[in-house]
């Protein structure tokens, strides 16, 4: 198993670097320079790069040259970073990968517009992938489609605060949209700049949607479960700003008394007791095995593709989605 964790993390921080550098040259620091500077801040912060790794993979597993998908891997990056620079905006978030956040350092409109100048290269970019003029087409559309959905599964997460109750199937809809479609965009931009054929490209969609819902599910346990000394992010920050996860709708379903959910000040002790009765009710596991669930759903979506090195590699990667612990 530690094998195939090392080979893995090798595939993926080839695929990290070569993203990384492309973003050097794709997006360099033009005038104004203090607005692409809050642009690259995350970029350049790094992060797992997994999405625009699985752009690479998908299309190689298809059948591409992945030398060739860069520009549209680095597209799916940008549009990422983009959704978390406006993602921390309405969350007031001070840090984001141990850095502080960019509306924290250029101010609310400096940030929105940091968000907006990703958001406009991402399209910039993926035009600079060398393939057929329809392909390059087909996943404009696919990318302009995908930026629509993460909005409504925003505008879900943001309704959701201000109700009482949210239910299993509201919130497995509202990550399949703020978190799954980017991953299923990622996956099926790959397969389809590759030449695939539209039954590929469909599974190949539907296994980053599932394998991206399993991972934000896996985020909601990792987030109860991991220390912050491993995560770098507080340990129980989801019960105390109030969020309605699966684990807590769960929960709640099951009557578990949560005394510190919204409670912004609580201790770590009290966070630790609510967290020891979450993991006692079950509701840890319960998000746990829909995590898993959903992975498996994804890998079979692969058994479309022939055996390869890349499509391994992708089946290595679903497992990774929900086995990590930061």
């Amino acid at each position: 198993m530690k094998k195939m964790e090392g080979e893995l993390k090798a595939e993926l921080k080839s695929r990290a670097l070569r993203v990384t550098e492309a973003i050097e040259k794709l997006v360099p620091l033009e005038h104004p320079r203090p607005l692409y500077q809050a642009s690259r801040h995350l970029v350049d912060a790094g992060g797992k790069r997994l999405r625009p790794a699985m752009l690479l993979l998908a299309g190689e597993a298809a059948g591409g040259d992945p030398s060739m998908l860069t520009p549209a891997a680095v597209s799916i990056e940008l549009i990422h970073n983009f959704t978390l620079i406006h993602d921390d905006i309405m969350d007031n978030a001070d840090v984001r990968r141990g850095r502080p956040s960019v509306h924290k350092l250029w101010g609310q409109s400096g940030a929105i517009l940091a968000g907006d100048t990703l958001y406009s290269k991402a399209f910039q970019v993926l035009g600079l992938t060398q393939a057929r003029t329809e392909l390059l087409l087909g996943a404009m559309n696919m990318l302009s489609r995908t930026c629509t959905a993460i909005c409504e599964g925003q505008w879900l997460d943001m309704e959701f605060e201000s109700r009482e109750r949210v239910s299993v199937e509201e919130y497995m809809e509202m990550i399949e949209k703020k978190t799954g479609v980017l991953y299923g965009a990622a996956a099926g931009m790959g397969a389809l700049l590759a030449g695939a054929s539209p039954e590929v490209v469909s599974a190949m969609d539907e296994f980053g949607r599932m394998t991206g819902m399993g991972f934000q599910l896996q985020d909601d346990v990792i987030d109860l479960v991991t220390p912050e000394s491993v995560s770098g992010k507080r340990q129980g920050g989801d019960l105390a700003e109030a969020k309605k996860t699966l684990i807590m709708i769960h929960a709640f379903a099951n009557g578990v008394e949560v005394p510190v959910f919204g409670e912004r000040n609580a201790k770590p002790e009290q966070i630790g007791k609510s967290i020891a009765a979450l993991e006692r009710s079950g509701s840890i596991e319960y998000a746990r095995s829909r995590a898993e669930e959903m992975v498996e759903k994804g890998k079979r979506a692969l058994e479309v593709l022939p055996q390869s090195r890349a499509r391994a590699t992708l089946l290595q990667l679903a497992d990774y989605m929900v086995k990590r612990s930061y």
